[in-house]
């Protein structure tokens, strides 16, 4: 279903194979895209965030495409083994990479994730075994923790984001860097919980992820 959206972009329904099920997603595509940025939706979350989908605007007015997708099916989303199940949700991200290198508007662009909370982690664990195939990850609010043994082997460069009055999820943060050897920043955004629901944040975290796509995305990896 196309959305109403700006003169030479489209926005349409998607569903992608992974698998034994199929993934609805929100695909957004302005013209002349310059990368394409895959979200993974954190603890429970989906397509329909609204955080991410106001990040990914701000990443489309900037000329990236946009694929927000569901990684769990709607039971699964409702079963907290799933919602914490890193190695299935870093599996179907795998999967949505396979199908974006098949679609012919994509094919050519340069990869990028973008994960929040659990989906973080998940990201990082699809970054590590994806290679150079993915030229940069973002995570907001994140678990990269999670990642757990795949932090080593991440070579995209990788952004952390955290608020900071989000104390448990700093130091989870802290420690997930100090693992990674790929290029990385870590960034805490003051006076911020773990949402970035207060005024001006989100846009803040929409900025720097802008920043960071806008660096690494555009430039074709070698492997």
């Amino acid at each position: 279903m196309e959305q109403n959206v700006p003169f030479g972009w489209f926005q349409r329904e998607v569903e992608i194979p992974a698998q034994a099920v199929m993934l609805p997603g929100i695909l957004g595509m302005p013209k002349g895209a310059i990368g394409v940025v895959l979200f993974a939706h954190g603890s429970g979350s989906g397509r329909f965030s609204p955080r991410n989908q106001f990040v990914a605007r701000v990443l489309q007015e900037a000329g990236f495409a946009t694929l927000l997708l569901d990684l769990l099916t709607v039971n699964e989303s409702e079963d907290r083994r799933y919602v914490f199940d890193i190695a299935l949700l870093a599996r179907r991200l795998i999967a949505a990479t396979a199908w974006t290198h098949q679609q012919a508007e994509l094919k050519a662009l340069p990869i990028g994730y973008f994960g929040a909370s659990t989906g973080a982690g998940a990201a990082l664990v699809a970054a590590a075994h994806e290679g150079k195939q993915i030229s940069a990850v973002v995570s907001r609010g994140g678990r990269p923790d999670l990642a757990d043994g795949d932090l080593a082997n991440v070579t995209a460069p990788t952004l952390l984001i955290v608020g900071g009055w989000d104390q448990p999820v700093i130091a989870l943060n802290e420690q997930a860097y100090n693992e990674i050897h790929a290029p990385k920043k870590l960034v805490i955004v003051p006076r911020a919980t773990h949402l970035f629901e207060e005024p001006g944040k989100l846009e803040e975290v929409a900025e720097l992820a802008t920043d960071w796509f806008t660096t690494y995305l555009t430039r074709k990896q070698v492997a």
